[in-house]
């Protein structure tokens, strides 16, 4: 990403609170399954091309993501971006495991399309998939082949 687009979307998230609340939901949801990130200085630099979020702080007048590092160091939230998969990189193996949360025919059908909803969208936050569009949005950087794998 290219310091004029760091700036910009730098810009975006402190003057839009839609798309800042939009930022917060996504990372906030992937922190608990090792969200890998790239991490800017003030200057707008690349200062770590991958570091791991371990903690989301929503408290206080700002807000402050803590990232895995012998420092324990506090970082604000428009010094990160997150690497997502864009949706097309579902492998098909995904694709099989994802159906498990397909609409079901029975008499449940109602209260299971509920709770596969927020199944299926805390299996796409655990497995990094970009479904809000956040790599489009220069919110977030496409994950390199293999960054997620275990």
């Amino acid at each position: 990403m290219d310091k004029d687009t760091v700036i910009e979307t730098f810009t975006l998230l402190q003057s839009d609170k839609e798309v800042k609340k939009l930022f917060d939901a996504d990372i906030s949801a992937r922190v608990p399954y090792r969200l890998h990130c790239c991490v800017y200085d003030f200057n707008r630099e690349v200062r770590e091309e991958d570091d791991l979020l371990y903690h989301y702080d929503l408290g206080g007048n700002c807000q402050t993501l803590k990232i895995l590092n012998e420092f324990g160091e506090c970082l604000m939230y428009y010094q990160i971006r997150p690497y997502l998969r864009p949706m097309s990189s579902m492998t098909e193996k995904e694709k099989q495991e994802s159906l498990e949360f397909a609409w079901l025919d029975d008499w449940n059908r109602l209260a299971a399309y509920d709770n596969n909803i927020v199944k299926y969208i805390d299996w796409l936050n655990k497995h990094h998939f970009d479904y809000r569009g956040l790599i489009e949005k220069n919110l977030a950087l496409e994950a390199p082949e293999g960054m997620y794998e275990k």
